[in-house]
């Protein structure tokens, strides 16, 4: 069990799936509309992870990535494809819960998460699966609402600004493996400097859209949270002066979090 939670990719899979319950709740779905889209998430998000270890094991055994189940005796291949294609078929029906539209919207975006885990990861369009499945996610949550609504232009916008700087930042500690196992995305062959910089540069976009977007509600927040990157942003240009890939990774993980929290605080305005 603890070798299943471990090759799931825990850490992203906890993450997205509570910022689509904070959207479903701050969209008003209610506690069952959020809990149903919790739950779609989760089950999606789960079979992404468990799909990209069993299908990387090969590579990351070639490399000996001791932190991946898949690579020693503590997790069969076959038990990680099992719970990946047990989680993908729980999917469906969780994600239909929410309505025929919204639903087909969110297993789209599961659908660009195995496409990049069997195809895209290796190529220049490595961003696109990121951009796309991010993207989606506000719409699975407003489409779930009466009159099935689509979110504002900025809120897909903002998605796939995230979801391709998550990308790059994913990629950063990975990315000598990557380039001797001759994978090549995007990230990688922009090299760590490139990738730190797409990935801080895409979080601050985002930051940018969210805050700017129309509409008051969240506004404070939004504010407040634009004021944050640029303070983040100034104390990494300090930290830069003694180590740039520390001061990269600070920006990173700070943004994306302001980021995520700015998000979820525009509440209704999504819609």
């Amino acid at each position: 069990m603890l070798a299943l939670i471990r090759a799931c990719h825990p850490g992203p899979t906890v993450v997205v799936t509570a910022v689509g319950c904070a959207l479903a709740a701050g969209v008003g779905r209610g506690a069952g509309g959020t809990f149903l889209v919790g739950a779609a998430v989760l089950s999606g998000q789960l079979s992404i992870g468990w799909s990209n270890d069993w299908i990387d094991r090969t590579r990351d055994r070639a490399i000996g990535r001791a932190d991946k189940p898949l690579t020693g005796d503590s997790a069969e291949p076959r038990t990680v494809a099992g719970a990946a294609f047990a989680a993908l078929a729980l999917c469906v029906p969780l994600s239909l819960a929410s309505g025929v539209l919204a639903g087909s919207v969110h297993l789209a975006a599961v659908a660009c998460g195995w496409l990049y885990n069997l195809r895209l990861k290796a190529g220049v369009a490595s961003p696109l699966p990121f951009a796309v499945a991010f993207g989606l996610l506000p719409a699975f949550v407003t489409l779930g609402l009466p009159g099935e609504p689509w979110p504002a232009w900025w809120a897909l916008l903002a998605g796939a600004l995230l979801g391709m700087g998550a990308h790059f930042a994913n990629v950063v500690p990975d990315l000598p493996d990557d380039l001797a196992l001759g994978v090549r995305g995007l990230p990688q062959r922009l090299g760590p400097t490139g990738a730190r910089l797409g990935a801080a540069l895409l979080l601050v976009a985002a930051s940018v859209v969210i805050a700017l977007a129309p509409g008051d509600r969240g506004g404070p927040v939004t504010v407040a949270g634009l004021g944050a990157v640029a303070v983040v942003l100034i104390g990494s240009l300090l930290m830069a002066r003694r180590s740039v890939r520390r001061a990269a990774f600070a920006v990173t993980v700070a943004v994306a979090a302001i980021d995520i929290m700015m998000f979820a605080a525009q509440g209704g305005s999504l819609v």
